[in-house]
């Protein structure tokens, strides 16, 4: 996708929401929302070392007014790392890719009509994928922190999903893994009545196991619609082998890299979350 088209997606969107005689004007009406959802590599463990956070938090990653999150009392406040310090509260959290993408997308929505970004964290670390299936204790709360999110105005940009790494342990978690996954967004997709939801997943560097290509041959075979995916293989990590460093994280959230492939994974998210806002609006 070109930039020029990126840029005429943006205006055709802005003139619809500007067109459109039921939408709102408020803040709260005005705001783009993602859900955080997986395990520690998107609850973040940048920056944490035996079990302690260095509190260094890149520019990339640092708050701004305009980006909320939704905390574990589910009320809006200003996002700042670590963004899941109240939702995975038995680990240490760090840095993750959340702040970063919200920086990164906060500018091309604001130009599409959209004021804020609101992050929902609801990842946990050291959990598998039958953990998170319909019906499941983890399942549930992200259902109703969602709709919590935009029952006071807002919608739905995307869920960021970065899950699998508990999965690679036994053989038959990872070989039941992409069918795991189908289901759990077809499942969202029908709970939270958004049939054309995008879903960002991110292709595991990392595992708890041996069978880590397993689980990354069935993340990269997922085909439905409005499911993307990014490739963290090759990003840094931390000294335990499992989590990405804090550069690891900003690179991972916002694509800023020399290679060539980040650069096209970042246009090509760009058009998916722009083609998603024309079924929002």
């Amino acid at each position: 996708m070109s930039l020029a088209l990126s840029f005429l997606l943006l205006m055709a969107i802005s003139q619809r929401s500007v067109s459109d005689p039921t939408a709102s004007n408020s803040s709260d009406s005005r705001k783009l929302i993602f859900i955080l959802a997986g395990q520690s590599n998107m609850a973040g463990r940048g920056g944490v070392y035996e079990n302690k956070w260095d509190h260094v938090v890149p520019i990339e990653s640092g708050p701004h007014q305009s980006i909320l999150r939704l905390n574990a009392a589910r009320v809006w406040q200003e996002a700042s790392e670590p963004l899941h310090a109240d939702i995975d509260v038995r680990r240490t959290c760090g840095v993750g890719p959340g702040m970063v993408f919200a920086n990164w997308v906060r500018e091309p929505a604001k130009q599409a009509g959209w004021g804020l970004i609101g992050l929902v964290p609801c990842a946990v670390g050291g959990t598998c994928i039958r953990e998170w299936g319909q019906g499941t204790v983890l399942y549930q709360q992200m259902i109703d922190r969602t709709k919590a999110a935009f029952a006071s105005g807002g919608k739905i940009g995307a869920v960021l999903w970065y899950q699998g790494e508990s999965d690679t342990v036994k053989y038959e978690d990872a070989y039941s893994y992409g069918a795991r996954l189908k289901k759990l967004i077809n499942d969202l997709r029908v709970d939270l009545n958004l049939p054309h939801l995008l879903f960002i997943q991110v292709g595991l560097a990392s595992g708890e196991g041996p069978y880590i290509k397993i689980v990354r041959k069935a993340q990269k075979e997922i085909r439905l619609p409005n499911v993307k995916y990014v490739d963290a293989l090759g990003l840094k990590l931390e000294s335990d082998h499992l989590h990405l460093t804090t550069q690891s994280q900003v690179q991972l959230g916002n694509g800023d890299s020399s290679q060539a492939s980040w650069s096209k994974t970042k246009l090509k998210l760009l058009h998916a979350l722009l083609l998603s806002l024309f079924f929002i609006l």
